[in-house]
């Protein structure tokens, strides 16, 4: 049972309008505005959902990931490189943490000011993830 919603501030409906947080008892739902009826998604579902797209991504190019992170902390030496490869393996592990930890409000307005957004439908189903920056797999450069 989530508590608080990982991406608060970063759903948004088929309308690109803002998901709002709602609690029901300490679970925490995005709440989907359909029209004006408003739909209660557990957050876990979808933020499990999110998680799983994007750690399918990182593991589909784990070589360029462990290339970019010791490019960004200007490193590039054998134990760096070790210590990252390794938690790229162990993925598993640090998203059962993000996902009981959350992600730092920081990170998140980060986020949203890259313009990462996540589309969802009145079921939950995420229909969009928008990664400004990312080319999708069936597009061509």
């Amino acid at each position: 049972m989530s508590k608080q919603p990982l991406f608060d501030g970063l759903i948004v409906n088929e309308n690109d309008e803002p998901a709002q947080v709602a609690f029901i008892g300490n679970e925490a739902h995005y709440v989907i505005n359909d029209c004006g009826f408003k739909h209660h998604i557990a957050a876990e579902a979808i933020d499990r959902s999110v998680v799983r797209t994007l750690r399918a991504q990182i593991t589909q190019h784990q070589d360029l990931v462990s290339d970019n992170a010791l490019k960004m902390l200007g490193k590039d030496d054998l134990f760096t490189k070790a210590m990252i490869d390794s938690s790229l393996k162990n993925i598993d592990k640090h998203i059962d943490q993000l996902m009981q930890q959350g992600l730092p409000n920081g990170a998140r307005q980060w986020l949203g000011m890259l313009g990462f957004k996540i589309m969802v439908n009145h079921h939950g189903e995420v229909i969009k993830l928008v990664q400004p920056g990312i080319v999708a797999p069936d597009q061509d450069d």
